[in-house]
């Protein structure tokens, strides 16, 4: 138990060490220079993985498969956030899997005193949304909504404590993206002009949320697929 800890403090610290230096070597970076961050990134990623379970494993791929496609469609295509070379850089699929892996990491620490830790973090979380409500120059509806998608999950959802980590991980990420200037969030959605949305939203954690669910429903699935597959070759090379 003690060294699955300390593990998981070194996966916290290694995530939340890289995302200040990543995005602060990007500040000026070159094309060129930004898809050396993106390799960089991805050895990172693929560090983490081979400590990990099959499961874990899985559901990180999967993670960075969907957060990928959500990147290019509504950073790519509609532009309701936009990096600063108007791209989706190479370091932020991967970086996805990082901040997932690190908000299962924190979770694994939180979860001794889970509930002491989702009243102060969610009530900090609230805050902030109440802050993006009322007293941002940049008015926050978006927020607000991921917010209380976060408060479901923590509610009903299967991974209480990534939540929580996520709370913390994906706050962390965005202030220090959008301080930087790496990216810049829209004053309101850019499909229908409706939503209103911070310069970073405050509840952006919710949306990790989702990210899990979609990861947690399918890597089992996926990993049965796997090891049938396996077993028939292994059968065949057999006959």
């Amino acid at each position: 138990m003690e060294r699955q800890r300390r593990r998981a403090a070194l996966g916290v610290l290694t995530v939340v060490t890289w995302v200040p230096l990543a995005l602060i070597a990007d500040r000026d970076a070159t094309l060129a220079r930004q898809h050396f961050i993106g390799l960089l990134t991805w050895a990172l990623l693929f560090g983490a993985l081979w400590k990990s379970s099959p499961l874990l494993r899985t559901q990180i791929l999967l993670v960075v498969s969907f957060a990928t496609i959500v990147e290019y469609l509504f950073a790519g295509h509609f532009g309701v956030y936009v990096y600063r070379l108007e791209n989706v850089p190479w370091f932020v699929p991967p970086g996805h899997g990082l901040i997932y892996f690190g908000a299962y990491s924190l979770g694994l620490l939180l979860k001794s005193r889970q509930r002491f830790w989702s009243y102060v973090l969610v009530g900090l979380l609230a805050l902030w949304v109440l802050w993006g409500l009322f007293l941002s120059p940049q008015f926050d509806v978006l927020g607000a909504f991921w917010f209380i998608n976060l408060l479901i999950f923590l509610k009903w959802g299967p991974s209480r404590p990534t939540y929580l980590g996520a709370i913390v991980v994906v706050s962390w990420l965005e202030i220090v993206g959008t301080s930087i200037g790496t990216w810049k969030w829209m004053e309101y959605d850019t499909i229908k002009e409706w939503v209103a949305q911070g310069n970073p939203p405050s509840g952006a954690a919710g949306g990790y949320g989702w990210f899990d669910l979609f990861a947690l429903l399918l890597a089992p699935i996926l990993l049965r697929q796997v090891r049938k597959l396996r077993t028939r070759n292994r059968l065949r090379s057999e006959l």
